[in-house]
């Protein structure tokens, strides 16, 4: 380690493959120089392994600082001259040269050299050394490569140069090209291979790393949709292994140590029609989130990830992997952690979900070595100018927090690869200074204000991945045409009309989201985006696709949903390598007769359309793995379907199909099947053979019977036979071991099946809107329920057999249809696990007084019953978050309510609230109805405060003896030596105070004031219960 002029510490970077070895050919040991004022030992080890010798510890040096590789040889005519630092610390230690956690690694073989006019940082990196460039992968550890043998000095020094190299190919895509199709053919065979063989899938699984944000991701991985850009990275360690099968263990345990495994999507959805029923087909978001599973772009970034071998004693304890990395990920800071970096050396700074609203860079001189800074989930308002010093700075993402402008001075930032601003309030880019950014490769302004696009953005002329998604831009800016390194671009959800002339200069554009736009018609110069291989155009206002489709012989992912097309050019068959074709929410009758074409075809979704009858050439698609045709008119599924071996969905809901498709038993793939809203009266016997089935809906049908046919399907997780007209189950259900989820509503059961108390396996159960009068105590064999729904029954009082369902979760038992429950039992409280409880539109007069006893239950809905009150144990119920009391006979809410602190939903509408007031819970807001009750019970005190002293001024002494009779009040003279000293009405007030304290407990002060009133009356105090009728008078004329 070494201090920089501007005092921030660097590491000496090293070469990749840099060979060590313990003994060199020699025989001679590797010593190196003591730390001064001490004695030399050759051969004293070094911590890091090695032994210590002045003269191959210099030459290492020098390589390190040069970025060549040298062979440590006893040959002294190959060592260099000492260098001025020492590699390490002062006693020796070996040190690491760390890379950025996310460098970009495009390529095996090409290079670039950084300029000699880069400003480069604090340290000055030697020619050929490999740049590290922050962002996208790479662990950022060195790694040593294998023991070089003797005579092999040049040929290793070479290797490790080119190794160097290799490591800043710059972004780029491979192209298919009709030599290479075959191999690709068989590449995209093994990944679809993949999903129907979870064992190889688990072994070939690339590593993931998420130090980053989703919009690196989306840089990363660029071929994920919009809609699923995932938290992760596909690693591909492009090292060559060593000849020990030892490193390669050692290699994969350092890798082990860096693996993190969260995942986020990233909140945008592609903005297709939803199905209006729930069984209905997927959407797009869901479409092309299992095409990703399906299948991995050639043209997919590799990413290269090197481990250290570093010892464990040169690592710190809390940092094992990098010691330059500083992770305060939701800490709770509500200030920028200056102190810190005072004492730790820090390169990669991760400050994401805490609550800091600003931070200041100048005289900070800790902060200048910076390369990484994220601040993402924060509450900053503005970046501070001073920004600027962080020199630098490659990596800096901002995005989800409060800013509105961006400095001028952020085009300072030379080194700057990514720049993250989506999710802010930003409506102005700054124009000037662009010309600066020229490394500058990942821009995000997505989810901001942007009305328009500076035109100096051309200045970016290494841009390769752009992001101006969900902004407010009504024209589609031609500076972005002229990016001539363009590969993702991002426009989704604006309101852009039309595409310019100009946009056919974007040669190397592959990716295109216009979703979510005004596009009427697409600019014939798109098509000349012959390397396009995404584009997604869903939700415009479309008419019509030119035949010059044609040109796209690159495209893979083709989503056209939720417009207004007609019809779909044949020429749509030259583009042969598409794999997903979404045509969702449209107005097509037919699909283009020669589909036969697009054998590469994977995903092909129609549904909501006019589809009258399936083309057969679909039945020619031998790769198509999801069909989907619901919402459609069709009568018919010809038994040709059988030639397409791989599928593995089917979606045929809401047509008009009478009998079963036979032709799809013999789907050896097919795992998810839905035939829902059709009119299927009998289910085959082929339907048996289907044993891979996992998924299957005949929701909405005319079945009479429950087919033991379905009884044979031992692997099937979810059945839905749902409105339709069964009333049996066979007793054959019990070789469904799999079963998890099934659903029988609105059929004709009149007693509960016994036979589904032998699922011992499920865990959803749906009885709802059926004719069930009670419930046999079998069920308790359902150990693993976890969600009942018996709602719309006859049920003459609550099934009490329930409570022994110890893992019950969800449970409802709403009557909007049936038969009124009047009560609820004690034994309600045994089902302790129960989270969410549905007693909706009964006729429940209270709410038991164990209610309390469900200290798990997050949702009550009790809403449309006539319950008065709620019981001092309700209280107790800490985890309740929703609680819906609309429609009862609530008069008043226990002040102590706002010790529910998870309270989040609330509704107490259309009760005859008095305490608060109706307009005071019309807010919904628990806070509010809180802060008045607090208020209310303050006042209550000082009113019955006041009663006490009317009542003790003006009472006498035989009608106060009569009163304690009455209210059971202890009197005090007992503890009064004299009894004539103490006035009556003193003792009066005393007895009072003592009986409001014994009672305040079961009793509320508005109920010990009405006590008190009617043991008045009960003795014949008019007089006094005049003065107290007075003071009610008085306290409700007061605006309170």
């Amino acid at each position: 380690m070494f201090t920089s002029p501007r005092g921030a510490c660097s590491v000496i970077p090293a070469p990749r493959r840099l060979a060590l070895r313990r003994t060199p050919p020699s025989g001679r040991k590797i010593t190196s120089p003591e730390a001064p004022g001490t004695a030399t030992n050759p051969t004293k080890p070094c911590s890091g392994g090695l032994t210590r010798d002045p003269e191959d510890r210099a030459r290492l040096t020098k390589s390190a600082s040069s970025g060549r590789a040298v062979s440590l040889r006893g040959d002294s005519s190959q060592q260099t001259e000492d260098s001025d630092a020492p590699l390490g610390s002062a006693t020796g230690d070996w040190q690491p040269a760390h890379l950025l956690p996310g460098e970009l690694n495009e390529g095996p073989r090409a290079s670039r050299r950084p300029s000699s006019s880069d400003p480069g940082p604090a340290h000055k990196r030697a020619e050929g050394a490999a740049e590290p460039r922050p962002g996208l992968s790479g662990s950022g550890l060195w790694e040593p490569g294998p023991e070089p043998v003797s005579g092999q000095g040049s040929r290793l020094s070479h290797c490790c140069h080119r190794r160097t190299l290799c490591h800043t190919r710059p972004l780029r895509t491979q192209r298919r090209s009709p030599s290479n199709k075959m191999s690709e053919e068989e590449d995209t065979s093994a990944e679809v291979e993949d999903i129907f063989n979870p064992s190889r899938q688990s072994a070939e699984q690339p590593q993931f790393i998420n130090k980053t944000s989703d919009e690196l991701n989306e840089a990363s991985y660029y071929w994920k949709p919009f809609n699923q850009i995932y938290e992760t990275y596909p690693i591909e360690n492009t090292l060559q292994s060593g000849s020990s099968s030892e490193s390669k263990t050692n290699r994969n345990e350092e890798q082990k140590k860096l693996e993190f495994s969260q995942t986020r999507t990233s909140d945008a959805g592609l903005l297709s029609k939803p199905a209006t029923s729930q069984s209905s087909s997927q959407p797009v978001t869901e479409t092309i989130s299992d095409y990703q599973v399906f299948v991995h772009f050639q043209s997919r970034e590799k990413a290269e990830k090197i481990s250290s071998q570093v010892p464990e004693e040169n690592q710190s304890s809390d940092l094992k992997s990098d010691d330059f990395t500083l992770n305060l990920e939701a800490k709770g800071l509500q200030e920028f952690p200056k102190n810190i970096l005072k004492i730790k050396y820090v390169k990669y700074l991760y400050l994401d979900k805490n609550q800091i609203k600003t931070f200041q860079v100048a005289g900070s001189g800790d902060m200048l070595g910076l390369e990484i800074l994220s601040m993402q989930e924060n509450a900053l308002s503005s970046l501070p100018p001073e920004i600027q010093l962080l020199y630098n700075l490659r990596l800096l993402n901002v995005s989800h927090n409060q800013i509105s402008q961006i400095p001028k001075e952020i085009s300072q930032l030379g080194n700057l690869r990514q720049l993250l601003l989506n999710n802010n309030y930003i409506d102005n880019f700054p124009s000037s200074g662009l010309e600066n950014l020229k490394n500058l490769e990942i821009l995000n302004l997505g989810k901001n204000k942007l009305r328009h696009i500076p035109d100096t953005l051309p200045s970016l002329q290494n841009m390769r991945v752009l992001n101006l998604e969900y902004n407010k831009l009504t024209i589609f800016p031609k500076a972005l045409c002229f990016l001539p390194k363009l590969i993702s671009l991002n426009l989704t959800g604006n309101l852009i009309g039309s595409l310019p002339k100009e946009i056919r200069e974007l040669k190397n554009l592959e990716k295109l989201l216009l979703a979510h736009n005004k596009l009427t018609f697409l600019a014939v110069e798109i098509f000349q985006l012959r390397k396009i291989k995404e584009l997604q155009l869903a939700d415009n206002k479309l008419e019509d696709i030119s035949h010059k489709i044609e040109n796209f012989r690159e495209l893979r992912i083709l989503v056209l949903d939720n417009n207004l097309l007609k019809n779909m050019p044949e020429k749509i068959s030259c583009c042969v390598l598409l794999e997903c074709l979404s045509l969702n929410d449209n107005q097509l009758t037919e699909l283009p007769k020669n589909i036969h074409k697009l054998k590469y075809l994977k995903i092909l979704h129609v549904n909501r359309n006019n589809i009258v009858k399936i083309t057969e050439g679909i039945f020619h698609l031998n790769n198509l793995h999801s069909l989907e045709f619901s919402r459609n008119i069709i009568t018919h599924v010809p038994i040709e379907v059988k030639n397409c071996k791989k599928i593995t969905k089917v979606e045929l809901s809401y047509n008009k199909i009478t009998y079963f498709p036979a032709g799809l038993c013999a789907l050896e793939l097919l795992y998810y099947l839905s035939c829902n809203g059709n009119s299927i009266s009998e289910i085959p016997m082929d339907i048996s053979f289907s044993k891979q089935l996992r998924h299957l809906e005949f929701n909405e049908n005319k079945l009479l019977t429950f087919s033991e046919y379905l009884c044979s399907l031992i692997n099937l997780n979810y059945l839905d036979l749902g409105k339709n007209q069964i009333g049996k189950i066979p007793s054959s259900i019990s070789n469904m071991v799999s079963l998890h989820i099934l659903i029988l509503c609105s059929n004709t059961f009149e007693t509960f099946p016994r036979e589904l108390c032998t699922l011992k396996n499920l865990e959803v159960l749906d009885l709802s809107e059926n004719h069930l009068q009670t419930i046999p105590s079998e069920i308790c064999n359902l150990k693993r329920i976890q969600k009942l729904n018996f709602s719309s029954n006859q049920f003459v009082y609550f099934p009490i057999e329930l409570c022994q369902l110890q893992s019950l979760e969800e449970l409802n038992i709403s009557q909007i249809n049936g038969k009124k429950l009047t009560r609820l039992p004690d034994e309600l409280s045994n089902i302790t696990q129960l989270k969410k409880l549905d007693i909706s539109n009964n006729a429940i007069r209270e709410i038991p007084k164990s209610i309390g006893e469900l200290r798990s239950l997050v949702t009550l809905y009790a809403n449309n019953n006539q319950i008065s009150s709620l019981p001092p144990s309700f209280l107790s119920l800490k985890d309740l978050k929703q609680l819906n009391m609309k429609g009862n006979n609530l008069t008043d809410l226990p002040s102590a309510i706002c010790s529910l602190l998870s309270l989040e939903e609330i509704n107490f509408d259309d009760n005859p609230l008095m305490r608060p007031p109706m307009e005071i819970c019309k807010g919904k807001q628990l806070h509010t109805i809180a802060s008045y009750l607090q208020r209310a019970d303050e006042r209550d005190e000082k009113i019955l405060e006041k009663t006490f002293k009317i009542v003790a001024n003006n009472i006498t002494e035989t009608s106060f003896e009569f009163l304690c009779q009455k209210l059971n009040l202890v009197k005090s003279e007992n503890n009064i030596p004299t009894k004539s000293f103490i006035p009556l009405n003193e003792r009066a007030y005393q007895a009072f105070v003592k009986w409001k304290t014994e009672n305040n407990l079961s009793l509320t002060t508005a109920a010990l004031r009405d006590q008190l009133v009617r043991g008045l009356n009960m003795i014949g105090a008019y007089d006094i219960m005049d003065k107290i009728t007075a003071l009610n008078l008085f306290t409700c004329a007061i605006k309170f």
